[in-house]
C-alpha cells in the first residue's frame, strides 16, 4: 500500500469548511447571517446546522465551541472564516504593540471584550464595556492584503454596506480562544506560510474571490458565500491551486508585513487600483521601490540613496520627500513601500540623512 496516498498532503484536507461570519448582536444571539458549509472527502458542500436546541441559527459562541470540538486532529481540516484576523501595521505602531500576532490578540481582547455575555460591538464602541477608545483605528487604514484586492474594505470601516469591521471586531476574541484550546492548529499565515502535512488550518477568507464561480441556486447570499469557500478549498486541494495559494506574496518585505497584518488566502500582490482608470496613471511601472523617482502609495517620493546605515539589518538610508507637504525624511530601503510622512501623514520620525 502507498502510505503517502493515505496521508494528507500539504494541499489536500479530509474536510473543508467555509464560514460566512456575522458581527451582529451578541455572542449568544442566533444569527441568520452566520452560516457554515463543509465538505467531507469527495462529497459536495453541505450546510452544517447548529447543535440541536432552541437556537435556529449559529451563535458566535456556539460556533467557536463547535470548532474547538471538531478540530481535534482526527481529520485534517481547513477552515476559511470571513473576517479580518489582524490589523494594519499603523495600528501596531500607534499603540506600541509588538509585531507579533499573539501579542496583538491579547492586547485587543483586553480592550475589546466582544466575547463577553450580553455584549454588542457597539457597546465597546460607545464606551459601555471595555476600553475600545484606547484602541481605535482609522477608516482609511488598510492592510496590504486589502490593498491587493482592490475591493476589500478596511477592518476599521464601520457602518457601510459590505463592511467587515463589525464582524472582525466581534470575531477576533474567538480566534484567541480557539488557539488557546487547540495549540496544534495552524493559523495561516501567522504560524508560517506552508502548513505541515496533517495539521488543520484556519485562515481569513474573502468569499468574493470565489462566489461568482458557482451558481447560487436556492442559497441566500450568506449561505452561498460559505458554500463557495468550502467548495473552492476542496477543488483547489485536488488541482494544486491551494498549495500555490499558501505561498507567501513577493517581494519579501510584503510577506514579512503580512505575517503581522495577516493575509487573505488567494490574493496576490501587487495593489489593484480602486479606480480602473488609475492603471494608466501609475508612476511606478517597471521601477524599483529604491529607485529615485519612485512614489509609494502614501505619496512619498524617493530622492536619493545615502551611504548611512539604516536601522534594519543590512539596510541603508534613503532620502524621501513628501509630495503633499515637501517634508524630507530618511527611511530604510525595506520600508519605502509603506512609509508615511512624519509631518502630515502620521508616520514615524525619519532616519538621519546626513
Amino acid at each position: 500500500m502507498n502510505k503517502q496516498a493515505d496521508h494528507p498532503t500539504r494541499h489536500h484536507f479530509g474536510r473543508t469548511t467555509g464560514i460566512d461570519y456575522s458581527g451582529a448582536e451578541t455572542a449568544e444571539a442566533s444569527l441568520k447571517g452566520l452560516r457554515v458549509y463543509q465538505t467531507v472527502g469527495d462529497g459536495t458542500p453541505e450546510e452544517v446546522p447548529p447543535p440541536p436546541g432552541p437556537k435556529k441559527y449559529w451563535t458566535r459562541r456556539g460556533l467557536a465551541e463547535w470548532l474547538i470540538e471538531t478540530l481535534d486532529d482526527s481529520v485534517p481540516t481547513i477552515v476559511g472564516i470571513d473576517h479580518g484576523f489582524s490589523f494594519p501595521m499603523r495600528y501596531f505602531e500607534r499603540y506600541g504593540i509588538p509585531p507579533d500576532w499573539v501579542s496583538f490578540l491579547e492586547d485587543f481582547c483586553e480592550h475589546w471584550p466582544t466575547d463577553r455575555q450580553h455584549t454588542y460591538v457597539d457597546f465597546v464602541r460607545g464606551g459601555v464595556v471595555g476600553n475600545g477608545a484606547a484602541r481605535l483605528g482609522e477608516r482609511h487604514w488598510r492592510r496590504l492584503t486589502e490593498e491587493a484586492t482592490g475591493s476589500a474594505k478596511s477592518v476599521f470601516h464601520f457602518d457601510v454596506q459590505g463592511s467587515v469591521a463589525k464582524s472582525t471586531h466581534a470575531g477576533i476574541p474567538w480566534l484567541l480562544r480557539i488557539k488557546e484550546a487547540r495549540p496544534s492548529l495552524h493559523f495561516w499565515p501567522f504560524d508560517g506560510w506552508i502548513p505541515e502535512p496533517g495539521v488543520s488550518v484556519i485562515f481569513e477568507a474573502y468569499p468574493r474571490l470565489w462566489s461568482a464561480n458557482y451558481p447560487v441556486e436556492d442559497r441566500s447570499s450568506d449561505q452561498h458565500d460559505a458554500y463557495a469557500v468550502a467548495r473552492w478549498l476542496q477543488e483547489a486541494g485536488r488541482n494544486g491551486t491551494l498549495l500555490r495559494a499558501f505561498r507567501p506574496p513577493k517581494p519579501e518585505h510584503v510577506a514579512m508585513t503580512a505575517r503581522v497584518e495577516g493575509w487573505i488566502l488567494g490574493v496576490e500582490w501587487a495593489p489593484k487600483p480602486r479606480n480602473p482608470k488609475a492603471r494608466n496613471k501609475a508612476p511606478n511601472r517597471n521601477r524599483k521601490t529604491t529607485e529615485p523617482g519612485h512614489v509609494n502609495r502614501n505619496k512619498q517620493e524617493v530622492i536619493a540613496r545615502t551611504d548611512l546605515p539604516g536601522s534594519d539589518h543590512n539596510q541603508v538610508v534613503y532620502l524621501l520627500r513628501c509630495q503633499n507637504c515637501d517634508t524630507r525624511h530618511g527611511a530604510n530601503g525595506s520600508d519605502i513601500f509603506q512609509r508615511r510622512c512624519p509631518n502630515c501623514g502620521g508616520g514615524r520620525p525619519g532616519l538621519r540623512t546626513e
